[in-house]
C-alpha cells in the first residue's frame, strides 16, 4: 500500500526547481494522476517518478498565468513573501497571511 504524505499544502506558495516559475497550490494528488501523454512528453532523463504526492498549481512567470501539474521532487517552498498574481487565486484563497493563503472555498 502506498503510504504517501505530502510536504506541500494548500494555500502554499512554491516555485519550481528547475524551471522560473512559482504558484499556489490548489489540490494535491496521491501519486501520480495525470494522462500517459502528459507524462511521456517529459523528457525521459527529467521524467519524476509517479508514486508521489503531485501538486496542481496556480503557476506564474514573467510572461504569462496558467496551471502546473508537478511533482513533489520538482519544487521548493518560496519563503519570499511575495505575492502571487495568478488572477484565478480569489475563487480559491483569501488574501496573502503570513506568506500563505488561506483556504476561501471548500474543496473535495
Amino acid at each position: 500500500m502506498l503510504k504517501t504524505r505530502a510536504k506541500y499544502a494548500l494555500g502554499q506558495i512554491v516555485r519550481h526547481r528547475k524551471h522560473p516559475f512559482r504558484g499556489v497550490v490548489f489540490d494535491v494528488d496521491a501519486m501520480f494522476s495525470n494522462t500517459e501523454e502528459w507524462y511521456d512528453a517529459i523528457p525521459e532523463d527529467s521524467r519524476p517518478q509517479k508514486d508521489q504526492p503531485f501538486y496542481h498549481l496556480l503557476a506564474e512567470n514573467d510572461q504569462s498565468y496558467y496551471v502546473a501539474y508537478v511533482s513533489e521532487q520538482n519544487l521548493v517552498a518560496d519563503y519570499s513573501g511575495e505575492p502571487v498574481g495568478h488572477p484565478d487565486l480569489p475563487e480559491f484563497f483569501g488574501d496573502l497571511e503570513d506568506g500563505q493563503y488561506p483556504l476561501h472555498v471548500q474543496l473535495n
